[in-house]
């Protein structure tokens, strides 16, 4: 977890750090509860106090990374609205949605050795205050994780030969500096295709709220069942 410290802190990057730690296990559990890869390439590790699969493949990792980095410095300026993990068939036809919806509290102002946003003033003198509040993040974080592990409880299998992708929903205005990251990166974001983003009569669970004074996280997941898919025959354009 992310540490505060009593030097010139910058908030949103403190939410970034939290947020993209938090996806990047989710984005992994996700893909081996689902069996989209092979369980043979996963590995039993702990985060947050619970045990965890994370994948050992070099090039899923890099991806899963390099997608979160793109994503981190939207986080920091609170322009990222949602982050999906959408699970394809082998057709690219979407089956999954795992929606992450985020929202952050507006921050009233930072200075040196203060934070002040709603409802939770302090001072980082001492780090009582601080400690308090990033191990009840780690709580929710990891009632989210617990709640992702199980969800195939409630899913049902998905068909052979599904792939996965991501997906971002920006705020307003946010596109440009997405364009600017993958310039810089080279890493290349691409707006994402009507059939990505729209599934036909999809189901809806609730998977998990976390709220927190710095962070809020709206865990749904989007599928659809399989007499839906049948009728899902279109083409990948």
């Amino acid at each position: 977890m992310a540490t505060l410290t009593r030097q010139d802190l910058n908030f949103g990057q403190v939410v970034a750090d939290v947020l993209c730690e938090f996806l990047e296990v989710a984005v992994h559990m996700i893909l081996y509860v689902r069996e989209v890869y092979p369980i043979g390439i996963f590995q039993k590790r702990k985060k947050y106090n619970v045990p965890v699969q994370m994948s050992c493949h070099p090039e899923l990792n890099q991806y899963i990374q390099d997608t979160l980095h793109c994503i981190k410095p939207l986080i920091e300026k609170n322009e990222v609205d949602r982050v999906v993990v959408m699970i394809l068939d082998k057709e690219h036809h979407p089956v999954e949605r795992f929606v992450f919806e985020i929202s952050q509290p507006p921050l009233l102002s930072v200075r040196l050795n203060v934070l002040v946003f709603p409802k939770l003033p302090f001072t980082l003198d001492g780090v009582s205050d601080s400690d308090s509040l990033l191990s009840h993040v780690e709580q929710l974080l990891r009632a989210s994780i617990l709640k992702i592990s199980v969800c195939d409880a409630i899913l049902e299998s998905n068909p052979p030969g599904c792939t996965f992708t991501v997906l971002v929903h920006t705020r307003d205005a946010a596109t440009r500096n997405m364009e600017k990251i993958q310039v810089i990166k080279d890493f290349p974001w691409i707006h994402a295709d009507e059939q990505e983003v729209n599934m036909r009569e999809p189901r809806l669970i609730p998977l998990k709220t976390m709220t927190s004074d710095i962070l809020k996280v709206f865990i749904i997941i989007r599928f659809i069942t399989f007499d839906t898919a049948t009728f899902m025959s279109r083409k990948c354009a």
